[in-house]
C-alpha cells in the first residue's frame, strides 16, 4: 500500500506523541469529571482507541456512524446519521472524536443535533484539520495536526475503504483517486 503514497506527511512517532499530548490536555481540562467520548466510525476508530488510553479520567464510550462521502474522494454535501449514540447525553461532558475536519459540514450538523440533547459540554477532538477546504465555520477544540489540501490516508483515514491500517498519515498519489 505504501507504493500508492506520494509521500508520508506525518510519521507514526509524531502521531503517537501528539495523541499523548491531546490526552493529557483533555485529562487536565476535565479533571475530577467524567467524559463521554463519542467515536465517529469508521475513520476515527484508530485515533479513538489510542486517545482513550491516554485520558486519565472516568471515560465512557459510544459510537456514531455519520456519512457525507460515498465511495468517492469528495463530500456529497449530504450528511446522514447511520448509527446514533445509544445513550442520553443530557448533563454530560461529550467529546466527539473525529478523524479529520474537512469542509466542516458533517461536524456542524452533528454538533447542532447533539446540542439539542442538552449536554453539559460538547467539544470536537480531531486528529487532523484541513482548514483550506472549509465551507462552513467549524473549529476543533483539540486538534492534532493541520494538513494541506491533499488527499490524506492512513491511521484510520481511507480512500474507498483502503489504507486505514497504515500507521502513519500519507498523501495518496493523485492517479489513485482520479481513476
Amino acid at each position: 500500500m505504501h507504493e500508492d503514497l506520494a509521500k508520508i506527511l506525518i510519521s507514526k512517532e509524531d502521531i503517537e506523541k501528539r495523541v499523548k499530548e491531546i490526552g493529557a490536555q483533555i485529562t487536565s481540562d476535565y479533571q475530577g469529571e467524567s467524559v463521554l467520548m463519542v467515536g465517529i466510525l469508521r475513520g476515527a476508530v484508530v485515533f479513538f482507541s489510542e486517545l482513550v488510553k491516554n485520558v486519565d479520567l472516568d471515560v465512557r464510550f459510544d459510537f456514531m456512524v455519520v456519512s457525507s462521502y460515498g465511495s468517492g474522494s469528495t463530500s456529497s454535501g449530504e450528511v446522514r446519521i447511520i448509527k446514533d449514540i445509544s445513550q442520553p447525553i443530557e448533563g454530560k461532558n461529550v467529546l466527539i472524536i473525529e478523524d479529520i475536519i474537512d469542509t466542516g459540514n458533517t461536524l456542524k450538523n452533528l454538533k447542532r443535533m447533539l446540542l439539542t440533547r442538552n449536554p453539559k459540554s460538547l467539544k470536537i477532538v480531531s486528529l487532523l484539520d484541513k482548514p483550506s477546504r472549509r465551507k462552513v465555520e467549524m473549529e476543533g477544540d483539540y486538534v492534532g495536526f493541520v494538513v494541506p489540501n491533499e488527499f490524506v490516508v492512513g491511521y484510520g483515514l481511507d480512500y474507498d475503504e483502503k489504507y486505514r491500517n497504515l500507521p502513519e498519515i500519507g498523501v495518496l498519489k493523485e492517479e489513485i483517486y482520479t481513476k
